[in-house]
């Protein structure tokens, strides 16, 4: 597990290109029969993946949590974006197809992933944030009818904003938050914008009380996004590519533009789980 500490907007505005990448950008998150995970100071979130293709993959503690095992004061969100795999959750399997999510509650000791098919292999995508108290384990769909222990997306946590004339034409879905999967803290959905649109998050904004981290995806090799943070009197910009991820402190804004239409996930956490809390910063006061 890699160990990032959290940074001073004061420092920040002084770093250079290569200094920003390595305190912020996330690369070769997927790796095929491999569990890499990031261990960011800001906020204690956990980031990073299993990619099982050849082998199951169990996750454990190791030294850095200091733990019996990986969720004994932790709870966890996954999303999958690749093709179709299983979670095993203290011997219950579920499976999980593509666009597909669990949400992992406090306490479950032994979990392991795999795929259906090593050919065309799960890619899991992990966030994950202390926790205080057990929630119930889930597993989230988009569509379908509600069972035990299955939650399908509500509608109302389905948002199309924006508009091809402003370049970002795109919908929200939101995966964890009050009212549809309870969690401790941590909060995860996706944006997908339409084709045509390239810009998420703008007129940006940043939230006190959450840090957030976003993983791009569904880019071609050529593409790329330019992802803006800092303070908005102090930006800067990262360029990130395909399956890539980022942090973003609680200070910073947290916008992009690609070369093309694109996916993101985006994951929460911190003082409060209200979505709707966030500070917007005019386009005209960015600097």
């Amino acid at each position: 597990m890699e160990l990032r500490t959290a940074a001073s907007p004061r420092d920040v505005k002084h770093y250079t290109t290569q200094r920003l990448r390595e305190e912020f950008l996330i690369q070769n998150v997927f790796v095929p029969d491999e569990i890499r995970l990031v261990y960011s100071h800001i906020d204690r979130i956990i980031t990073g993946s299993a990619t099982p293709a050849e082998k199951e993959l169990k996750l454990v503690a190791g030294q850095e949590l200091r733990a019996e095992y990986f969720l004994q004061r932790r709870e966890m969100g996954v999303i999958n974006i690749g093709g179709p795999g299983c979670i095993c959750v203290d011997g219950r399997t579920f499976e999980v197809a593509p666009r597909e999510g669990m949400y992992i509650g406090m306490g479950k000791r032994d979990i392991t992933f795999s795929s259906t098919d090593k050919e065309n292999p799960a890619k899991f995508y992990i966030n994950s944030a202390p926790a205080h108290t057990s929630y119930p384990t889930v597993l989230i769909k988009r569509e379908g009818t509600p069972e035990e222990d299955v939650v399908i997306i509500k509608e109302e946590n389905k948002v199309e904003l924006g508009s091809l004339e402003q370049s970002n034409h795109r919908t929200i879905c939101k995966y964890i938050l009050p009212g549809q999967v309870e969690s401790c803290q941590l909060e995860m959905g996706m944006t997908s914008l339409e084709p045509g649109s390239v810009w998420n998050t703008m007129p940006c904004h940043t939230h006190d009380r959450r840090m957030e981290v976003y993983l791009y995806f569904d880019m071609p090799e050529d593409a790329f996004v330019m992802h803006y943070m800092g303070e908005p009197q102090e930006t800067r910009h990262i360029i990130m590519h395909n399956e890539e991820a980022v942090i973003s402190p609680s200070w910073s804004i947290h916008s992009g533009c690609g070369s093309k239409a694109y996916t993101f996930i985006w994951g929460m956490c911190g003082e409060n789980q209200d979505y709707g809390d966030m500070d917007t910063i005019a386009n005209k006061d960015l600097r």
